[in-house]
């Protein structure tokens, strides 16, 4: 799921590099939703799974706390 891949990397130096076809998905939904910003490959070229994650946003970042504030 991707907001659990954006807890995981919550605390991650960036830039990220992500090699993980599922990792660059779940990156692909966040970037679309202005969570995260990255440089991701072509999702045609089945040869290119790699991506870079440049940041969090401060959208992302206010998710983050606002998905944690609903668990206590």
């Amino acid at each position: 799921m991707p907001m659990n891949f954006l807890r995981r990397i919550e605390h991650a130096s960036f830039p990220l590099a992500i090699h993980e076809e599922a990792d660059t998905q779940c990156a692909a939904v966040l970037a679309a939703a202005g969570l995260v910003e990255a440089n991701l490959p072509d999702p045609n070229n089945i040869e290119d799974r790699g991506g870079v994650i440049l940041r969090i946003t401060p959208e992302g970042r206010a998710e983050l706390n606002r998905t944690r504030d609903a668990q206590l």
